[in-house]
């Protein structure tokens, strides 16, 4: 029982040292964050430069208050997360079902790859005014660019992780006579889980920049749209306020993928 108690007590002592180090990891970022706006604070008031050229965080917390309360900022975001969404979902998909075909086949990988390198060479602000041409300012074109964007990361990662299933484990699912959708629903999928969701992580954040970019170019909404009217207007705070919109936006896009990864991979830690 001494024993024990000791034991309990030295385990205690020692959660209670690594306290204080978790919290301070924790808030690190809050702290980061604080930090920034002060010095921000300090630079626009200390610069005396007027709100068209640097608004002060407190310029740009009440812009964002009117932006929210007008249903700006609602309206956009809305329209930009559909298209990140559909965008997301689609060159995904596309990414993967191809990377998947490449990774069974060299042959074909040294025939499609070096054009595939070759159209990411190409920026998407050069390709962004071609897909407006051709298919209008409507939706189709942010959802296409959105698209194109996240394929090449996705593709990369689903031919990397469908290769690095072990090869013993593949001789032991044809030992089995496991069939061709037994072996990929059971072995190829979740062996290569973490580095496929590794790359829908990158694709999840470039998606937010298809969509920008296609909205930069032709649109009558969405945070790129938003902020385009800041900067036509001279309303920097509304510029800033559209550019934390899509950090945060991509903030949350990155987290749910992350929360899908611990969920699915918890059986690994």
């Amino acid at each position: 029982m001494a024993a024990q108690s000791s034991r309990a007590s030295s385990s205690s002592v020692s959660r209670a040292r690594a306290q204080p180090g978790c919290w301070l990891q924790a808030s690190t970022p809050l702290i980061v964050v604080a930090l920034g706006l002060i010095l921000w604070q300090l630079a626009a008031v200390l610069s005396r430069l007027p709100a068209f050229i640097l608004p002060s965080p407190e310029e740009v917390a009440a812009r964002f208050v009117s932006a929210v309360a007008d249903g700006s900022l609602v309206g956009n975001l809305l329209a930009t997360l559909e298209e990140v969404l559909v965008g997301l979902a689609v060159g995904a998909l596309a990414a993967f079902a191809l990377g998947y075909f490449l990774a069974k086949s060299q042959w074909v990988e040294r025939l499609i790859m070096p054009y595939i390198v070759a159209s990411q060479a190409v920026p998407a602000v050069a390709i962004a005014p071609l897909l407006v041409i051709w298919l209008g300012p409507g939706l189709l074109s942010k959802f296409l660019l959105c698209a194109l964007i996240v394929f090449f990361p996705v593709l990369v990662n689903t031919m990397v992780g469908m290769r690095s299933v072990e090869a013993t484990l593949r001789e032991l699912m044809r030992s089995l006579k496991a069939s061709r959708w037994q072996t990929f629903t059971r072995l190829e999928i979740p062996a290569s889980s973490p580095v496929l969701l590794g790359g829908l992580k990158i694709g999840a954040t470039l998606s937010v920049i298809g969509a920008v970019v296609g909205e930069f170019v032709g649109a009558d909404r969405g945070l790129g749209f938003l902020i385009n009217l800041g900067h036509e207007e001279y309303d920097t705070a509304l510029v800033f306020v559209g550019i934390f919109t899509l950090i945060l936006l991509a903030l949350a896009l990155y987290g749910s993928v992350a929360l899908c990864e611990r969920l699915l991979l918890g059986w690994k830690d």
